[in-house]
Formats: structure tokens, C-alpha cells, sequence
């Protein structure tokens, strides 16, 4: 790397991006809320009088954007629903050539970043204006099992993202906002449709997706099957890689009439060779590592994921104007993964201290080639790098959820007022067990001292021994029970009232064995033995609620106001950590939004605007007292912003999907009073917070030409952001790191042969730009960083029957 592309001052301004930014957001206008090709006719042959349970799935009309969100518990159209909604259909995903959730939504959500997996529980570390959604990804409504990787997108419908403060909708947490994956589900015309794709950096793709009725078009039978086969590397990045296989055969019984069975069932088994990036010291990538460069072993890195769900919906209309839909999904998810993140000591030459050491201040370090005899080689023959912090990292999890949950939707009148109300009830059970240690040991289970290696061009074969050794394990349940009440009230065709209540009561407990002895060089690591505090508990009453006032000045169009909080216990999900945060009271968010909405060229275009604010009044911080074991509510955080979209189509043969944020966040309180009374230093008050862009703009425009070719071309701009906060001490405030901005640009070329085959060629990031997406930093000597992916070039044939 020529030059680091990291910004250490905390008030640097990348001129030149903003205002790429502000040219994007022009185009751009808007949040989107493109009410998704998801809306399934009924049969043809039912009696819309008999109450046929109404299925919201794939249909390609002018009108789709005046759809609802599949969730029951919005029962208007988007145009009408007081929440910024953004909805990404199957077909642009498919258009985009993108297939991971993580990619889907940074391409086509403005407003969302990623964080890394720093060995933690791992999974999609996702943030919504500025705020964690790791835990708030629901499935068909139903939040989805904690810390999981959600990667291929070949069985979901479209994709919802819930912005702001939603546990009245969703359940405990969901300070940012929620996803929501929508699952594909057995339709009334048969059809098959198979993908065929190859590209560079090995990637190749087959998908079916085949839908037949079962017993002919009266039976009310359908049998649907989607299937998975894919691999790819990352383009400018040696050894990662990905691989992943997956079926998902689902049978409606009932079809287009008053009651009906869904029964659904989703496996995915996903071997991916995971990887942290290129070191960070001084809070910048090393100069002279180029981005390509891999610090983990092919021989020992891995990640294995088995992900199994059975689902069972039943749908019921007693009329008109009264259903009832019954969800219950078991699911479980098993990962095993080790992993190597570039922690260790990087040595530029002999008797150099370590790259990044204070050295003003360099306490405790050691000079290279002097930390034991398995040092004398750092820095001999240019720069080393050896391993340290959390290599050949070893976890084993296995995640299990039991859900039910019924909602009931009514309409009716009372004293001119007409009302659709949705009650309902959600009962949940989930189960966490965590193993984790090192492969990185002797037969014995001794540790042993790593060896330099080339810092420019590190081996990717470990030839020291490997044993596998469990150092801890934990076990964690959370029981979740609620209940709650929409209400959208219409008072005449100008005025709408929608307000909602959830109660909710969550009961947690968590267990931790550790390894007695622990294991040394010269000590043998003794059985796993439960830890004196065994079992941690908590017991949480939740009261969540959500209220917006629409006022329609024409039939397409809605100006609202709405407030609504969050509530997040300290054992929202089960992660196998809360030793230190099991028995503090639930934290506190609230979130006010003033928006408009309208529908242009007969709902075929959409625009939105919105301005918010979030205030998180109360989150978790360390107590700073010895004699307060567990941490204290003394955080807190400011956010608001302004998000406009545009969706639709222009005009026949011009599309757009394009969105616009701009956030201003701020730290308010990042210690506990003690600390602040003790130090009077609040090392992150006043700063932005960590991962959330001042700036962000997604825009996919496609355009149809003669000839049956269609063009289309993309943009993802994401301005500067801080990827950590702070470190310090009472004396000492460091400097802070930074990810750069950046602006992708991407293309795509469409041949239509014949009725049943298109060609689709893509090109992501044609120019080959080197950015950054996912970042770790706490210190000078500590962190790493997560390049972006490299030019893609792919080639899918979709076949159409």
C-alpha cells in the first residue's frame, strides 16, 4: 500500500466524497420504500366473499408499490405505514448479482454498516443509524435465532428493513431497526426457473426454483423447491473463499381458500475459509501490505455452518373481515469455526520495539528478539509479523429456537370509526452452548510460543502441532412470552391513527466452565469445572410501544409523525457473554420521525422523505467500582437524520431504486458517573459513534433499450466513519481509527434470447477500488481491518418455463 487511507483526526472531512455523496443523494432523493414484488394472487376459481386467506408473494404489475409488508402486524400499504420501510425484491437481488445479505444491504440500504467478527459469536454484525441489529433479523416475522450467519439469499422473497426503534413490532431490542427475510413460499401458477452462473475469482452458481400445483389447478395443493449450489474466492484476496448448499421444499395445503397449511423445511451447509484482513498498528493498515495478503493457515482455518428450520403456518379467514395466522418454527444452527486474527507482534527490524508501541510510554513491552528463544528471529531479514492474541481461536456453537406466535386481524366500526386490529401472542424458547479454545497446542495440551514469520509474505501452512483443547464452554437459555395489540384507527380519507402495545416478559440464565488449571507452557490445562457464580439469571417486564399520526392530503400521498421506544435486556438473545451484564435493568431507546410518502404514474413510482431522531437514554458502561461488579446504565446517545428515496419506475422502460441518509450522532455519556466523578475524563463524549456514516447513498438504475438489451448501472457511496471508540486512561486520550470513504461503481448487461432464457451479465466495483468495509481497533499494537471485494465479473443464463 502506497499510502495509508486512514484518517486519524477526528475532524478531517473527505471534501471530495461529500460531495459525491450530495451528487449521488440528488439523483438519488430518497429512503427506499419499494413495496417489493410480493403479492400472490389467489386462486383464480375462489370466492373472494368466502374470506380466502390473502398471501402476499412474487407478482410483476405497475402497482407493486402500494403493497403491505408481509408482516401481520402492518395491515396498510407502505404509502401509509408511519416508518421508514425499505423493501430489495428477489429480482433485483437477482439483477445485482449479489448474494450475500451483507452485500445485498450495503448495496441497496443507505444508512447500515458492518462490524467485524473479532471471534466473538461471529454472524451478521449489523448496524441501522448507528445502532447494533446483530440480534434483530427476523424470519417471516419471527426474530431469527441469535448471531447467526444469514448468507444466501436463494430462498427468500424480498427483504424489509424496519428503520428506528421497532420492540413493539419485533421484541426486545431493535434500537436501529430490524430485517426481515421473507421466505418464498408454494404459488398458484407452476413454473420453473433455473440460474446457471460463472465468473472470475472461481465463482460459479446453480439455483432452481420450481413451483407445481399438486393434484390439478382445483386442488388447493402446491409444492414448491428451491435448491442452492455455490462457490466463489474474493476477488483481490488470496485463500478466502466460500461454499455453500442448500434446499428449501415447502407444500401449501388450501390453497386460494379459507384455511390454509403451509409447511416449510430449509437447510443450508455453508464451508467457508474465514479470515480477519490486514493488521492495523498506529491505527492505519501496515504500509506495504498489500491488500491480497492472508495472516491465517489453509491448513487449520475454517468455518462450518449447518442451519435447519421447520416451519408450520396456518392461515384461517372466518370472513371478510377476521383472520388468523399461526406460526411455529423450530430451527437450530450449528457452526464450528477456527480462526487467526493478525494480532501479533510485527517487528520491523532486531531491537525495534513492536510496530504501534507507545514509545513515549512503552511499559511493558518487549524488544524484538528479545521475548524468548522463539523470538531471536523477529526482524531478521526485513519485517516479521508473529501471531498472537486470539489465533487458532476454536468455537463451537449450537444455537436452538422454539417459537409459536398467533396474530388475529379484525376489522371493524366503532362510532364512525373504522378499525384493523391486529392482537396477538408470542411464546419463544432458545437455547445457546458455546465451546471455545485452541487447536495450538501439544499432545499434552500445553501452549507453546509462536514462531516470525514474513510480515509481506506470510506462509499460510501451520507446521507447528496441532491438538484441539476446550478452555471454556457456556450455556445460556432465554424464554421470551408476549403479547400485544395494533390498532390503525381512520377517522375519514384525510386522517389515520396507528398505535401499537407489547408486553413482554424475559427470563434468562447463563452457565460458564473454565478450564482448572489453565493452560501454560509448562502446566497441563486441567477439566472443565463450573465457575463459582454459576447460574447467572435475570427476569425482565418489558412495555414497548409505537404511535403515528397520517394525514393523506390526496389518496397517494401521507405526511406522518411518530414516536415509538425500545426496550433491550441485558439478555435480549443468547451469546454465550453476559458475565458482567446478566442482572442489569433493560436499556432504553426512543425515536421521533417526521415523514412523507407519495405514489406517482399510478403507484409505479415511489418517493419518500423523512427526518429523526433517536435518543438511547440508558445503555450498558463499565461501573468503574470495584465494589460494582456489573456494569451500570449511565450510557447514553444522541442520533438524528434526514433519509429520502426513490423507487419505481420513471417511466416504461427506466427504473430506479436509489436511497440517501445523512446521520449526526453523537456520544453523550460513555462512562459510569463514577468514573467521570473519579477521572473527570469521558474519553468518547462528543464524537460520533463508532461504525455510522455521516453520509451514505445507494442508486441501481436500469434502463430497457431495443432489442430486448437492458443496461443498468449502480452506485454505493459510504462516507468516513469511525470503526472503535477511544481508548484512554485517567492522563491519556488516544488517537481514534477512522475508515476512509468510498463510492463502487457497478454495471449490468441483460439479453433477453427468447421467452425462456436471459443472458445477465454483472461488473462489481469496475474500477477495481481498494476500500474498506469491516474494521477492529482498540490500541496502538491491536486491530485489523476487512478489505472490500475486488472487480467481480459474472455470467448467469436464467432459464424460464
Amino acid at each position: 500500500m502506497s499510502s495509508s487511507p486512514f484518517i486519524t483526526s477526528s475532524h478531517a472531512r473527505p471534501k471530495r466524497l461529500l460531495a459525491t455523496a450530495l451528487g449521488v443523494a440528488f439523483v438519488s432523493s430518497a429512503s427506499s420504500v419499494l413495496a417489493a414484488d410480493n403479492g400472490t394472487p389467489v386462486s383464480p376459481d375462489a370466492d373472494p366473499a368466502a374470506g380466502a386467506v390473502e398471501h402476499l408473494d412474487t407478482i410483476n404489475v405497475d402497482g407493486i408499490y402500494s403493497q403491505k409488508p408481509a408482516s401481520p402486524k402492518y395491515t396498510e400499504v407502505l404509502r401509509d405505514v408511519p416508518q421508514t420501510i425499505n423493501v430489495i425484491p428477489k429480482d433485483l437481488i437477482q439483477d445485482q448479482g449479489v448474494f450475500l445479505l451483507r452485500d445485498i444491504l450495503r448495496q441497496n440500504v443507505a444508512g447500515i454498516t458492518f462490524g467485524a467478527g473479532e471471534g466473538g459469536s461471529y454472524g451478521d454484525s449489523v448496524n441501522i443509524r448507528g445502532f447494533s441489529a446483530t440480534n434483530d433479523i427476523s424470519i417471516d416475522g419471527i426474530r431469527d435465532s441469535a448471531n447467526t450467519t444469514h448468507s444466501d439469499p436463494f430462498n427468500i422473497d424480498q427483504i424489509e428493513v424496519v428503520k428506528g426503534p421497532s420492540s413493539v413490532y419485533s421484541g426486545a431490542g431493535t434500537v436501529g431497526g430490524t430485517i426481515n427475510l421473507v421466505s418464498k413460499i408454494p404459488q398458484v401458477t407452476d413454473f420453473t426457473n433455473i440460474s446457471i452462473g460463472a465468473g472470475n475469482a472461481d465463482y460459479r452458481r446453480v439455483t432452481a426454483d420450481i413451483n407445481q400445483q399438486v393434484g390439478g389447478p382445483h386442488s388447493g395443493m402446491a409444492f414448491r423447491l428451491n435448491v442452492m449450489a455455490h462457490e466463489n474466492d474474493v476477488a483481490e484476496r488470496d485463500i478466502t473463499g466460500y461454499k455453500r448448499w442448500g434446499i428449501a421444499p415447502s407444500f401449501i395445503l388450501g390453497l386460494g381458500t379459507p384455511t390454509q397449511l403451509t409447511l416449510s423445511y430449509v437447510h443450508e451447509h455453508d464451508k467457508n475459509r474465514p479470515e480477519y484482513g490486514i493488521p492495523l498498528r498506529n491505527y492505519a493498515p501496515v504500509p506495504g501490505i498489500d491488500r491480497s495478503t492472508y495472516f491465517g493457515y489453509t491448513n487449520v482455518d475454517q468455518e462450518k455452518i449447518d442451519n435447519d428450520s421447520f416451519t408450520a403456518i396456518i392461515d384461517h379467514a372466518f370472513n371478510e373481515k377476521v383472520t388468523l395466522r399461526n406460526l411455529t418454527r423450530w430451527a437450530q444452527v450449528d457452526r464450528y469455526s477456527v480462526t487467526d486474527a493478525p494480532e501479533g507482534r510485527i517487528c520491523l527490524k532486531p531491537g525495534d520495539y513492536p510496530l504501534g508501541t507507545n514509545l513515549q510510554l512503552p511499559g511493558t513491552a518487549v524488544r524484538c528478539g528479545a521475548n524468548g528463544p522463539a523470538s531471536v528471529g523477529e526482524g531478521v531479514g526485513g519485517p516479521t509479523y508473529t501471531p498472537g492474541g486470539p489465533i487458532g481461536n476454536l468455537r463451537d456453537t449450537r444455537n436452538t429456537i422454539l417459537v409459536n406466535q398467533t396474530d388475529l386481524t379484525s376489522k371493524f366500526n366503532t362510532a364512525g370509526l373504522e378499525h384493523t386490529l391486529v392482537t396477538g401472542i408470542s411464546l419463544s424458547h432458545e437455547t445457546f452452548t458455546l465451546g471455545s479454545g485452541s487447536l495450538y497446542r501439544n499432545a499434552d495440551g500445553t501452549t507453546y510460543a509462536q514462531l516470525p514469520i514474513s510480515l509481506f509474505d506470510p506462509t499460510h501452512i501451520y507446521t507447528l502441532p496441532l491438538n484441539r483443547f476446550y478452555s471454556t464452554r457456556a450455556d445460556s437459555t432465554v424464554d421470551n412470552r408476549a403479547v400485544y395489540a395494533f390498532d390503525t384507527l381512520k377517522f375519514n380519507d384525510r386522517w389515520q391513527l396507528a398505535g401499537g402495545l407489547r408486553y413482554e416478559h424475559n427470563e434468562a440464565t447463563y452457565s460458564s466452565y473454565t478450564a482448572s488449571p489453565v493452560a501454560s507452557p509448562t502446566q497441563v490445562p486441567g477439566p472443565l469445572l463450573p465457575v463459582a457464580t454459576n447460574p447467572l439469571k435475570n427476569s425482565d417486564d418489558l412495555i414497548s410501544w409505537r404511535a403515528g399520526v397520517v394525514y393523506k392530503p390526496q389518496e397517494n400521498g401521507s405526511i406522518y409523525l411518530a414516536y415509538g421506544n425500545s426496550k433491550t435486556p441485558s439478555t435480549a438473545t443468547v451469546d454465550g457473554s453476559c458475565a458482567t451484564s446478566c442482572d442489569v435493568d433493560p436499556e432504553s431507546a426512543k425515536s421521533y420521525e417526521l415523514g412523507t410518502k407519495w405514489d406517482f404514474f399510478k403507484d409505479r413510482l415511489s418517493l419518500t422523505a423523512a427526518i429523526f431522531r433517536t435518543d438511547r437514554t440508558n445503555y450498558k458502561v463499565a461501573s468503574g467500582d470495584p465494589a460494582i461488579p456489573y456494569q451500570t446504565l449511565d450510557g447514553s446517545s444522541r442520533l438524528k437524520g434526514i433519509e429520502l428515496g426513490i423507487t419505481g419506475k420513471i417511466s416504461e422502460n427506466w427504473s430506479v431504486f436509489a436511497n440517501y441518509d445523512h446521520l449526526q450522532s453523537k456520544v453523550l455519556q460513555s462512562v459510569s458517573a463514577k468514573v467521570l466523578a473519579t477521572t473527570g475524563i469521558d474519553a468518547q463524549a462528543g464524537n460520533p459513534l463508532a461504525n455510522t456514516p455521516d453520509n451514505s447513498a445507494n442508486l441501481w438504475t436500469t434502463y430497457a433499450l431495443p432489442y430486448n438489451v437492458t443496461v443498468g448501472y449502480g452506485a454505493n457511496y459510504t462516507s468516513s466513519v469511525f470503526a472503535t471508540a477511544n481508548s484512554y486512561t485517567p492522563t491519556t486520550i488516544y488517537a481514534r481509527a477512522k475508515i476512509p470513504g468510498f463510492v463502487v461503481h457497478n454495471a449490468m448487461l441483460a439479453y433477453k434470447v427468447n421467452d425462456h432464457l436471459d443472458l445477465l451479465l454483472n461488473i462489481n466495483n469496475i474500477f477495481n477500488k481498494e476500500y474498506f468495509t469491516q474494521l477492529r481497533s482498540v490500541s496502538t499494537t491491536s486491530g485489523w481491518a476487512n478489505p472490500g471485494t475486488g472487480r467481480t465479473v459474472s455470467l448467469n443464463a436464467n432459464l424460464k418455463f
